[in-house]
């Protein structure tokens, strides 16, 4: 039936998710040395922000964390001709771990666009990928190193809808059928 929402995940399931990205990120890079979070704007930065509070929570180190703006970087229909850059980036990134983070990982597309604007801002040691959700569906090889939840959809007719309560009032990702 067309219209119908199904709630996937909810606050204390998004919790969960990140607290367990951000033990995974200080797992596989032996800690936070060298490591900073870049959240593609705008619900990639909150969640960026969150995952940088659990890190302060687990190892009692500030990571710096950066709103990035893609828009500029697009090669798709959402990129426009008088797109301003709004990334807000006060740190260097060369020879830095960056930890790309964004809220849902469907095509791809938005994740290529961000590795360009990262690279063009210096060339860090490495970029990793972390995402609430994967959806599938790639147009190019990318491959998320840290995921809150798997969530197989389809393509054409289902909507994958992330809300979070600094910009929607609510912590919840559902499924819209369309």
């Amino acid at each position: 039936m067309a219209g119908d929402v199904i709630k996937i995940l909810g606050e204390d399931d998004i919790r969960r998710s990140l607290m367990r990205i951000a033990h995974e990120i200080l797992e596989r890079n032996k800690g936070a040395r060298d490591i900073v979070l870049l959240g593609i704007i705008t619900r990639g930065y909150h969640l960026a922000r969150r995952i940088g509070n659990n890190i302060k929570l687990i190892e009692n180190v500030d990571v710096p964390v950066g709103a990035l703006d893609v828009a500029p970087f697009r090669d798709d229909e959402k990129r426009t001709s008088s797109s301003e850059d709004r990334s807000v980036i006060n740190f260097d990134i060369l020879n830095k771990i960056v930890i790309l983070v964004d809220d849902v990982l469907f095509t791809g597309r938005t994740v290529r666009a961000a590795m360009d604007a990262i690279i063009s801002r210096g060339r860090p040691k490495s970029i990793q990928l972390a995402v609430l959700v994967d959806r599938g569906h790639r147009e190019f090889p990318i491959r998320p190193d840290f995921v809150g939840k798997n969530i197989p959809s389809s393509k054409e007719k289902e909507v994958v809808k992330v809300k979070l309560r600094e910009v929607d009032g609510e912590d919840g990702v559902f499924i819209l059928k369309i």
